[in-house]
Order: structure tokens, then C-alpha cells, then sequence
């Protein structure tokens, strides 16, 4: 009982103290056990010892800090009154200093330079000591920090905890490498701490990989799902130490060890980046800017003639997002001047430049960021490499970044594709079935992160780890298992479209023969003809397809076709292990 009340528990990110109100009742509730079987065992029943003194909180919000006090100390008074311990001593309601009103990941100490100045520089704050570290930390993803928190708290921050946590990884993770910290000084014992799933993949990761370096993880819950202010998210959780636990669980489930990855199996975060792969794979254009314009907006610039003989349509394009890959929707189009096109020459579009200067230039003239505000008629992250696509090839493959289904389409060179998808620097059948591919999925749900409960396609850990049956441009074009990839993939294509877009039979009135017509897109449903209602629906003829074109791309691999997903894991992490050792030089790609 005595060691129960020593207990101190911290939650650095408290909130309203909906955590340590938890933490409180489960310890009253343990000690209440223990002496009840010391009483029965005739040696006394001892009074509660258990106290809200035992809790520590960090805050940041100043109305929270103040109802988290509150919600302790009548947390610890309903206990008391619904076991049958009555009241405390008056006062009933105790301020406590426990919790802290402080930012948890960066302090500043202020020094005298001169006597008439001071100088502040970024600390880490320092938590109270604690047996154990739970909590909640706020989600904020990286790529939302700098617009959330502000320049100057950006910048100090990524110097705080430079080495340590990765620049952009979400705001989670300096929690999670807090508290590891405690841990490896000996400040704290274990800790429990709750994140979006996206912990387990990406730059997030790494934060989990220094976690092991320095103890281990001994309990997880890999992906769960979560109710937040009425939003359903998917979590995980991950409790760990010093490495000093001996027991592992994941998913409920005992196991040997626990990866990075939250995993349990072949370990993938060992997997190296290869080289092979390289320059194959980019996201699309972001524009940072309503830089987007409606069909009958493209029309009439289209229409207008330029005064200069240049052609419009070099600026004014069709554009695709991941949504329209997978839910289609009306056609859309984007003014682009391309990579780096000064003023003077993008003025000389004349009718499609006004447009951004009357509606981009407000937006961005006063943004933060130099590109955005100095070069306010580009898109802000153009993409170089991927528009080098736009010029080498006739067709790309492309795939939504983020979305519950990884599918592949073909993209003509003309449509520019925006951040949100991913795209493929090579025209050919072969490669498009190797992605579309079980074995190459499989990899990238692995490999990837996640938003919720979409999984997200990374060039750097979904694509660029990916072994192939043969290096990229170096695979044999005549050999039959490569043309029995491409075969498989064409025929995958050929259905999905003729689901997407089915005709309909008419019969001909001058002969009685049936004909086939293409139904206008007004008559069909496109709510329902989209690739991710297919994909939820799963027919067999498409089940039958990806099965076909996953059986030619293990006999690419020489493996037998019944493999479960396990043993290709293994035989991928091998591949990928042996390529890298390998380091096989990268031969010209083939762009056919």
C-alpha cells in the first residue's frame, strides 16, 4: 500500500486532467484491493494513502491548467464517497501546484548581455521527476506546424531538438522523445503515450527507433480506432522503458519483441533506400494559390488570342487530385507558367497572367514564406523533376498519395497533377504492373504512413526501398515474364475502364443489328462509377485480374504463387537487403 501512494504520475500535456482523473481512480482502486486483502487476511485495514499530491501535469492553456486542478480533486472526492471513506478534511477543493502552466517542448532562459539588454535563448523545459509518463500529447501534423505555431517557435525548435526529433514530423513526436529522455536519465520508469497512427511510419518513426536504441517498447496498440471531439481517428499507442520489462504485447496478442513500426513480424523499418530507384518518383505540383480555374474559365482564356503568337494552352491545363482519381468528379484545369518563368515572360500570357494577379497575388503578397511572396504568379513547390516527365513522355502512372485503396492510373502528359498525388517517371505496362502489384502494395502499406485510417505513399520509404523483380532499366523487355506482366496490367486497365465507362447496346433500326455506343457522361452515374466504389465492391472478374497479374509477378520473382503476405514480406526485406549490399549502379531508365 505504501508503495502504491508513492506512486507519481505525470501527464505532460493534461488538458483538463482527463488522464491523471483516470490515473487517480485506478491507483485508489489498487490500494483499496490491497487492503482489503489485508484485511481479511486479519492484519488491520489502514487508511487511503493515495492522494491527488501524486499527479503531475504541464499545461499550457491557462483555463485548462485551472479546471485540471478541479478535476482531481473532485475525482478524488467522488472516490472517496462512492467506497465508503467519506469526505477529507476541509478545505474540500486544495490548490495544487502539480500542475504546471508551461509549454512542455520549449522554454526560453532569459540572460543580461549588456545592462541595458537581454538575450533569450530556447531551453528544454524540465518536466517534474515521475514513476511513470502518460498522456495525450496534440496532434499537429509537420507539415502544419510552421502556420499553427509561427516562424520563430518553428525555427527554435527544430534547433532544440535537432538530432533528435526530425524537422517536420509531427508535433507529437517531441513528447515522445521527451519522455524517452526522462526515461534514459533515470527521471522516469515507463511511459504510455497516445498518437495518431501516423507515429509509425515516415520521419515519425524515428522518434519509436530511438525509443529501442535506448530501452524498448514492451506494450502497443498499432492501430486503433478513436473518438475525438465526435471524429472517428485511428491511434496508436505505445507504452515504454528503459528496457527493463520483460513481457511484450501487441494488439492484445504476447509476443517476442515489438518493431518501430509497431509490427511484430519482418521488420521493414530496416529496409534501405536504393539507389536503382532513384529519380522514378515524385509528388505532383503544389500550388499554394487558387491557382485552379473552371472548364468554361479554360475555355475562354483558350479562346482568346494572344497577342505575342504564343499558345495558350501552354499555361492554361487540365488538372488532376487524388479525389478526382478515385471519386472523378467534374473536369478541372490550372493556370502554370511552369518551373521558375520570370515575370516578364509569364505576363506575355496575357488574359490567364491578369487572372493571377487580380486573384493569386492577394493572397500570397504577404505570406511568410519568400517563394510564396516574391514569386506569387508560380506555383510554390513546382516539382522540377516530375514536370520532366510532362516533356520525356506521352503517359505517366500516377496514384493518389493518401487514400483506403492503392490504386494506379495512367495519366496523359498533359493533365499536371497536383501535391496530392504521386507520380511515375515511366510509360511502360511492365512497371505499371509491378506497382499495381500484391507484392509491391503490400510493401507500401508497410512501408508508408498514414492519415487516419488512409494510408499514405511516400516516394522516399514506399517506392524507393521497393526491390523490383529487376533493377529499374535494367529489366530484359523480351523475356516472356516481363510481357506477361505488361499483358496482366493492360487487361487490369482494359476492365477497370470499361467499368468506369460502360457502353450501352442500341439496336440499329436499319439492319436490326446491335450496336455498341458510348453512353455521354451526363447518363451515367459517376457516383457510382468511381474506382474507390469498385474497389469497396471488389467483383470477382477484378479480384480474378489482380490475382492474374499477381502470378506473373512472383514467377518475375521466381517465387511459387501461394505465398502468404509474411513470407513476401521476407523475401522483399531480403531482396532489398541483398540489392543494397549489392549497390548495384543505376542504369539509364527506360522511358518507353
Amino acid at each position: 500500500a505504501d508503495k502504491i501512494a508513492a506512486i507519481k504520475v505525470l501527464d505532460p500535456a493534461c488538458g483538463s486532467a482527463n488522464f491523471l482523473y483516470v490515473a487517480l481512480r485506478l491507483l485508489l482502486d489498487l490500494q483499496n484491493e490491497v487492503l482489503n486483502f489485508s484485511d481479511e487476511m486479519g492484519a488491520g485495514r489502514p487508511f487511503i494513502t493515495v492522494t491527488p499530491a501524486q499527479l503531475y501535469g504541464i499545461e499550457t492553456n491557462e483555463y485548462a491548467h485551472e479546471l485540471a486542478q478541479m478535476t482531481i480533486q473532485i475525482g478524488y472526492i467522488q472516490w472517496l464517497r462512492d467506497n465508503g471513506y467519506g469526505f477529507p478534511m476541509e478545505p474540500i477543493l486544495r490548490q495544487t501546484k502539480n500542475i504546471l502552466n508551461m509549454d512542455a517542448i520549449l522554454a526560453y532562459q532569459t540572460s543580461e548581455v549588456l545592462e541595458t539588454s537581454e538575450v533569450s535563448r530556447a531551453i528544454d523545459p524540465e518536466w517534474p521527476q515521475a514513476d511513470v509518463i502518460i498522456g495525450n500529447p496534440p496532434f499537429l501534423g509537420g507539415n502544419k506546424i510552421r502556420a499553427e505555431l509561427g516562424d520563430k517557435y518553428v525555427d527554435d525548435l527544430f534547433k532544440l531538438y535537432e538530432g533528435r526529433v526530425p524537422a517536420f514530423a509531427d508535433l507529437v513526436c517531441y513528447w515522445f522523445e521527451k519522455a524517452r529522455g526522462m526515461i534514459e536519465e533515470g527521471k522516469a520508469k515507463r511511459a504510455g503515450l497516445l498518437a495518431t497512427n501516423s507515429i509509425r511510419g515516415g520521419v515519425n518513426r524515428r522518434v519509436l527507433e530511438r525509443i529501442k536504441e535506448t530501452g524498448d517498447i514492451f506494450w502497443a496498440q498499432s492501430n486503433r480506432d478513436w473518438v475525438l471531439d465526435g471524429a472517428a481517428v485511428n491511434v496508436s499507442m505505445v507504452g515504454f522503458d528503459n528496457g527493463s520489462e520483460s513481457s511484450r504485447s501487441l494488439d492484445g496478442t504476447t509476443i517476442a519483441s515489438i518493431n518501430s513500426d509497431l509490427s511484430h513480424q519482418s521488420d521493414l523499418t530496416k529496409a534501405k533506400i536504393l539507389p536503382e530507384n532513384a529519380d522514378l518518383c515524385f509528388y505532383g505540383s503544389q500550388q499554394k494559390g487558387s491557382f485552379d480555374i473552371t472548364p468554361s474559365q479554360a475555355k475562354e482564356f483558350l479562346s482568346i488570342p494572344n497577342p505575342f503568337g504564343l499558345d495558350t494552352q501552354d499555361v492554361v491545363k487540365r488538372s488532376v487530385n487524388g479525389l478526382q482519381i478515385l471519386r472523378g468528379g467534374e473536369e478541372t484545369w490550372v493556370i502554370d507558367f511552369g518551373v521558375g518563368a520570370p515575370m516578364e515572360k509569364a505576363a506575355m500570357y496575357e488574359a490567364p497572367f491578369e487572372y493571377v494577379k487580380r486573384v493569386v497575388y492577394p493572397e500570397r503578397k504577404d505570406r511568410n514564406e519568400k517563394i510564396q511572396r516574391d514569386y506569387w504568379w508560380l506555383h510554390a513547390r513546382p516539382s522540377p523533376r516530375y514536370r520532366e516527365i510532362l516533356i520525356s513522355q506521352k503517359r505517366y502512372i500516377a496514384s493518389p498519395a493518401t487514400a483506403k485503396f492503392r490504386v494506379f492510373v495512367w495519366l496523359d502528359a498533359n493533365v499536371l497533377a497536383d501535391h496530392a498525388v504521386v507520380v511515375f517517371a515511366r510509360e511502360d505496362d511492365y512497371f505499371f504492373g509491378v506497382l499495381q502489384s500484391k507484392a509491391h502494395i503490400l510493401w507500401s502499406l508497410k512501408l508508408g504512413t498514414s492519415l487516419e485510417d488512409r494510408p499514405r505513399y511516400t516516394p522516399s520509404s514506399s517506392f524507393e526501398t521497393f526491390p523490383f523483380p529487376w533493377p529499374p532499366g535494367q529489366e530484359p523487355k523480351d523475356d516472356p515474364r516481363v510481357q506477361a506482366i505488361s499483358e496482366a496490367a493492360k487487361e487490369l486497365v482494359d476492365q477497370r475502364d470499361r467499368w468506369l465507362n460502360p457502353q450501352t447496346s442500341e439496336v440499329s433500326p436499319e439492319d436490326s443489328k446491335v450496336v455498341k455506343t458510348p453512353k455521354k457522361t451526363s447518363e451515367v452515374s459517376r457516383e457510382k462509377r468511381t474506382l474507390t466504389n469498385l474497389y469497396n465492391a471488389r467483383p470477382t472478374w477484378l479480384d480474378l485480374a489482380h490475382k492474374r497479374l499477381g502470378e506473373a509477378v512472383f514467377a518475375a520473382y521466381g517465387w511459387k504463387s501461394d505465398l502468404s503476405d509474411e513470407e513476401i514480406l521476407e523475401k522483399l526485406l531480403a531482396l532489398n537487403f541483398e540489392r543494397a549490399k549489392q549497390g548495384i549502379k543505376i542504369a539509364p531508365q527506360i522511358r518507353r
